[in-house]
């Protein structure tokens, strides 16, 4: 953690916070990346989420399960091919990816290892 954030960039303002990976500023209410808007384009930039077979995932691609998943609660898992459509891909926890409907199950986040771009 910085001991002296920068100044907004708004309203010059020296009281800036940092809160999680945002600045932000209690006079005007500004938020900002931390670490500057070119640095954190290049780290989103070189951030691509492969699937099981080494292709690269959007949102909004359909994908096929290629492994049969054990869903907690339900009897009978997500059977291996089974059809995604319209995934989002999300920052997510335990390397929960993409987020996703499954027909008959709802809505879920599934890992990049366990799906294959159709």
């Amino acid at each position: 953690m910085n001991e002296n954030p920068p100044p907004c960039p708004t309203c010059s303002g020296v009281y800036t916070y940092e809160m999680g990976a945002l600045l932000v500023c209690p006079e005007c209410g500004h938020e900002w990346q931390a670490g500057g808007g070119a640095a954190a384009e290049a780290e989103g930039g070189a951030k691509e989420i492969r699937d099981a077979v080494g292709n690269v995932l959007a949102d909004g691609d359909t994908v096929t399960v290629v492994r049969t998943l054990k869903v907690k609660g339900s009897p009978s898992g997500i059977k291996a091919g089974t059809k995604v459509r319209n995934i989002r891909l999300v920052d997510g926890v335990d390397g929960h990816d993409i987020d996703c409907k499954v027909d008959g199950f709802g809505a879920m986040q599934l890992k990049s290892s366990v799906v294959k771009k159709v």
